[in-house]
Order: C-alpha cells, then structure tokens, then sequence
C-alpha cells in the first residue's frame, strides 16, 4: 500500500508502506514520533531519516564505515530482543550526523539500531552501554 505524507524539507513524498520503519519508542527528544523513512542526501554518501509524523523533523545519518572506519556499535541482548532481530545480516546501524559551528559531529555514543527484516528501529543509549 502507498502512503503519502508531506515534508518541509522535500514537500510532498509517496512510497510503499513497506518502507516505513518503526521506532516504537520513538528516539529521544522526540518520542511522539514513531514513523521514519530513509532517503538518500545528494550523491554524498549521507542520508536523511524523515519522520512521516512531523514533516519538519529529518536527522541525517550516515552509515558507520562512511565516517568511523572500524566503529561496531556495541549491540547487547535487550537491544536484539527489542529489535527481534533473528539473524544478523537483518541489523543496519546508522550515525546522526549534525553540523555545530562549522564542524561535523558524529553521534557514535548513541547509534540507531534497524532490523532491516521487520523494519523497527531504536536509538542505542550510552546508558545502557
């Protein structure tokens, strides 16, 4: 099934439904928020994750290897049960990528953590490190 929801960003977006990953908690700061879809950023590598909820909010993320060669995030057993993740090709991990006063920073501390197969996501917290 299609979904259509608007964006400030990139205005008005139709996709399959399919594509639409959950973040039952929400991510921190922005709990209310459950609905996100994954788009590409230019030809840069990066990509926007935009919420379907509230078309103002879009986090750029990068997948780890891009900007932290050698990062694993440090996946524990809550997090695999939370994601009901079964085989571990199934899991994706993405960085929040922000810009402050000119410098890129990377939120390794607290990755995003997808299962790719039931499409449910979660923000890894550095106190559950």
């Amino acid at each position: 099934m299609k979904i259509k929801f608007e964006t400030s960003r990139f205005g008005p977006i139709e996709m399959d439904d399919s594509k639409v990953i959950d973040f039952p908690e929400g991510i921190p700061g922005f709990s209310a928020l459950k609905r996100y879809i994954i788009m590409d950023y230019k030809d840069t590598g990066l990509k926007w994750l935009q919420s379907v909820d509230d078309p103002a909010v879009a986090f750029i993320v990068s997948l780890p290897g891009s900007v932290s060669p050698g990062y694993e995030a440090p996946v524990d057993d809550a997090a695999i049960r939370f994601l009901g993740l079964e085989k571990k090709e199934d899991l994706a991990v993405l960085l929040i990528v922000r810009v402050e006063a000119g410098n890129v920073i990377v939120n390794t501390r607290a990755p995003l953590l997808l299962n790719a197969a039931l499409m449910r996501g979660m923000q890894l917290l550095p106190d559950r490190l």
